[in-house]
């Protein structure tokens, strides 16, 4: 629908507001916030024949998103009745104004870390007690399901030596663009991305010691621009090494879900990741069975990887506990999984009705049922 104004105001100037009114619903697909309220449009004019001039500060040079904010500035524009062209100067931003930009986007705060203790966003981190289990495809996949229901979803890939996330969810040779000293990350399928697999070369191995994972960690959580998240995951690596003591010191409050296979002999290992994150506070919430078992033609179902290690994992995390730690979800064996993750094309996208999908999205229910709680946190008021 065209915009209107009041016929009192004189034309170019009531096609002006009009023209600025209808840039709002233009957003910027990196920030996901409307370019008015980023200070990204500048001056305004209109001709009495109806020609509009637009001024459009982009946020760097070479700016990935340049060609389609200019084109949907341009559609914006030209739906606003009296106008009869559009022409748009595209200028950068000054170093004084990406610096008052990250500042507004940061609401005024210093860097720090994003997710501290009063925020919102409900932090999930995935861990698992050894690799190959399967938890990078289904934090993955969680994910999306999450952002399908209409939360604002983010993905912290911390497993910096075997990171797989950018290429589960099809972001390969994705790179974060750098707004001043912020770093806004990629986005696909509606989940924005962070991984280190995105600041290094091709397969190029990274071996660092501990101080530099620390660093890279709360670089992550305090540098990056997710916005205001309904829900943070953290793809851990696998064991009880330096990430999982980081992220245990930088968010304690973060839930855990331990990721196992059916073979018992896997619970026993996987049951350390999770007295680990007891140990720094942070509270274990579920157990995920991957790789439970596979479908046959006939309807059967062989079991190669055994049976119980979800139910043994969760038995041993509620020994001594209040509450008990309940098995979220056994997810059987699909090939359509593996290839989803390695065709970057999740399976809850591409395959709803397989019955890893289906077993996903049920642990995706669970997850975005859970409040986020208020209790312990600062609501930022003061009684006079």
């Amino acid at each position: 629908m065209a915009e209107t104004a009041p016929e009192s105001v004189a034309f170019p100037e009531r096609v002006e507001g009009a023209i600025r009114s209808a840039l709002g619903r233009v957003i910027d697909p990196e920030i996901r916030t409307p370019i008015t309220e980023l200070d990204m449009v500048g001056s305004i004019a209109v001709s009495e024949s109806g020609a509009a001039s637009i001024g459009l500060k982009l946020t760097i040079v070479g700016c990935p998103a340049a060609d389609t904010i200019e084109r949907d500035v341009r559609e914006a524009a030209a739906s606003v009745s009296g106008v009869s062209s559009v022409d748009v100067e595209v200028t950068v931003m000054s170093r004084d104004e990406r610096t008052a930009l990250t500042e507004k986007l940061r609401g005024g705060r210093s860097r720090e870390l994003q997710f501290g203790p009063d925020s919102l966003t409900r932090i999930y981190a995935i861990t698992s007690g050894k690799g190959g289990v399967g938890k990078s495809t289904l934090t993955a996949n969680l994910a999306v399901t999450l952002a399908a229901r209409g939360l604002s979803v983010g993905i912290v890939d911390a497993d910096v030596f075997g990171f797989s996330i950018p290429g589960i969810l099809g972001l390969e040779g994705a790179k974060p663009t750098k707004v001043g000293e912020m770093i806004l990350p990629p986005i696909n399928y509606g989940v924005k991305v962070i991984s280190i697999g995105m600041f290094v070369d091709g397969n190029s191995a990274v071996s660092w010691r501990g101080p530099m994972l620390h660093r890279t960690i709360q670089q992550f959580l305090s540098d990056v621009y997710f916005g205001d998240l309904d829900v943070l995951l953290l793809d851990l690596p696998p064991g009880t090494g330096d990430v999982a003591i980081t992220l245990g010191q930088l968010l304690p409050h973060a839930e855990v879900i331990v990721v196992t296979t059916p073979q018992p002999a896997a619970a026993e290992v996987a049951e350390r990741s999770g007295v680990v994150a007891r140990q720094t506070g942070q509270k274990v919430i579920g157990v995920i069975e991957n790789m439970a078992g596979l479908v046959q033609p006939d309807g059967s179902v062989l079991e190669l990887f055994g049976t119980g290690g979800g139910a043994e994992v969760a038995s041993r995390l509620s020994a001594d506990q209040e509450q008990p730690v309940p098995v979220l979800a056994s997810i059987p064996l699909s090939v359509a999984l593996r290839e989803g993750g390695d065709a970057g094309v999740p399976i809850v996208l591409s395959q709803p009705d397989d019955p890893a999908s289906v077993a996903i999205a049920s642990v995706a229910e669970q997850l975005a049922v859970r409040g986020r709680g208020l209790a312990g946190r600062k609501l930022g008021l003061s009684v006079r």
